[in-house]
């Protein structure tokens, strides 16, 4: 069968809060989020695995607190002396401002080879949200989502087939639906069992 040549564009996720479920794997995260008047230093590290919502998160907690501030991937930048630098400075005079600050990062700054102490000992004094990995009903629902973030309209016993067959993590279930989505373009063939066998199969 000949296949067609695919061009990748990006997806367009929906941010909006309504499209945010809340499950055992995050609602403790969600509630913290919330909570800002009980953040100590009026500071937060929001902790999860990638691809588990910590971006939508602050997406929302940014929308709902347009005050504030949120610094993404914070842990991306360790070992960088100037980033680190960059930050320590800006921690404190968010910290004499009394700036609401929302920080995500994939790993607690304690778990983190940060090069500077002082930014060190500051990141670990904040309190942390966490995230956790997906059960299957958020499994379930983050493939959905994502199908629809592709435009892509697929059968409910697709989505019970990969659940029970794919890795238990946020990120497979992306890259699941990215590697599904371009599998159907280039077959001309729509999402099925068949195609989530094949994409299964490759990773």
């Amino acid at each position: 069968m000949s296949e067609q040549l695919v061009f990748e564009l990006p997806a367009k996720a929906a941010l909006g809060r309504e499209a945010f479920l809340v499950a055992p794997s995050n609602a403790h995260a969600v509630k913290r989020l919330e909570d800002v008047a009980r953040w100590p230093g009026n500071m937060m590290i929001l902790v999860g695995p990638p691809g588990s919502g910590k971006s939508h998160l602050a997406h929302i907690w940014l929308a709902e607190n347009p005050d504030g501030v949120v610094v993404e991937d914070v842990d991306q930048i360790a070992g960088d002396r100037a980033a680190e630098t960059d930050l320590f400075h800006r921690f404190n005079d968010w910290r004499a401002a009394e700036t609401l600050v929302l920080m995500t990062a994939q790993l607690p700054p304690v778990h983190t080879d940060w090069g500077l102490p002082d930014l060190a000992s500051r990141l670990q004094s904040l309190d942390l949200a966490q995230i956790e990995e997906p059960d299957d009903q958020l499994l379930a629902v983050m493939l959905v989502k994502l199908f629809s973030d592709r435009q892509l309209a697929v059968k409910p016993e697709l989505v019970t087939y990969l659940v029970a067959r794919m890795p238990r993590s946020a990120s497979a279930a992306r890259d699941i639906v990215a590697r599904l989505d371009k599998r159907a373009l280039q077959t001309g063939r729509a999402p099925s069992r068949a195609l989530a066998a094949q994409v299964l199969d490759m990773l």
